[in-house]
């Protein structure tokens, strides 16, 4: 059966409907956590998934999408996910009664999932029209794929690298806390570490030891296998455990027809309280997964 498209090229209701009525077409969730986050921002994130989702099921790539929003903060109204209800995109807006922390947010937001794909995704994200249209396509002709990450530019458009190779502790303190001048003086390491030399936005790079957790789209059985972030990490680190440990499930590939744009920021540039975050969690890291200079 196929789908109308309508001039501006958006789905009709009836079309999305009929698109998420054909069989054997994956279903899609998405897990975005959100802590006192600005909303302008998260706006522009939620508008941009669900037109992503939109042009995927437009295209027969997915038969229909779940979005679960976890409100940490607890400042969020139902208004916030007026993107996603505007174009019929089922979504849920969860608000805690404390801060849970990045990872046990994301699982909270998988709970009950019933999906064939689980993305992770953050609140400061832009997704590309065509992001998921790619990456489900790219998931479903490469079945030994537990974990698909994306070429991402920052803010200024320049790339940014989510691939990396397991960090030693000068790299982290390096990223994370030293001034510009002194990351240009060991910008060999950095580009080490966030392999430069073959993240190239032109070719799928296979098996990085870690990814970065801004856009991590898994299979979901994969996801639940893993039972999701460890919860022993807060916030920072959460995704470099997770993509060792889903190694072990299957392989991780950096796809660079899936685009996004993505705004964070380090820790050092959040004041003192993320500082020792990031600190906490990084011990955290190397006590379960070694120590490395």
């Amino acid at each position: 059966m196929s789908t109308s498209v309508n001039v501006d090229g958006t789905c009709s209701a009836f079309s999305v409907q009929q698109a998420a009525g054909v069989s054997r077409r994956p279903t899609l969730s998405v897990g975005v956590v959100t802590y006192r986050s600005d909303e302008s921002a998260l706006f522009a994130t939620l508008d941009s998934l669900a037109r992503a989702i939109e042009h995927a099921i437009c295209a027969g790539t997915l038969a229909g999408a779940v979005v679960n929003v976890v409100d940490n903060g607890a400042t969020l109204t139902g208004a916030a996910l007026s993107p996603l209800h505007r174009k019929e995109i089922q979504a849920k807006l969860v608000l805690t009664q404390q801060n849970l922390g990045y990872g046990a947010g994301q699982n909270l937001a998988f709970q009950d999932a019933e999906s064939d794909y689980h993305l992770v995704l953050n609140p400061d994200v832009f997704v590309s029209v065509d992001a998921l249209h790619n990456a489900i396509r790219w998931m479903d002709a490469h079945p030994s794929v537990v974990l698909l990450a994306p070429d991402v530019c920052d803010a200024s458009g320049e790339r940014s690298f989510l691939c990396r190779r397991m960090p030693g502790l000068l790299v982290l303190l390096l990223r994370g806390f030293a001034p510009r001048w002194v990351r240009h003086v060991f910008r060999r390491s950095l580009a080490w570490h966030e392999m430069r030399d073959v993240v190239d936005g032109k070719s799928v790079v296979w098996d990085p030891p870690v990814v970065g957790g801004c856009f991590m789209l898994f299979r979901s059985a994969s996801y639940s296998a893993l039972d999701g972030f460890d919860r022993r990490y807060f916030l920072y680190f959460e995704d470099y455990d997770l993509s060792l440990r889903a190694a072990s499930q299957g392989r991780i590939a950096y796809v660079p027809d899936v685009r996004i744009s993505h705004a964070g920021g380090g820790a050092s540039r959040k004041g003192l309280r993320h500082i020792l975050m990031f600190g906490r969690s990084a011990l955290t890291f190397f006590r379960l997964h070694g120590w490395r200079v």
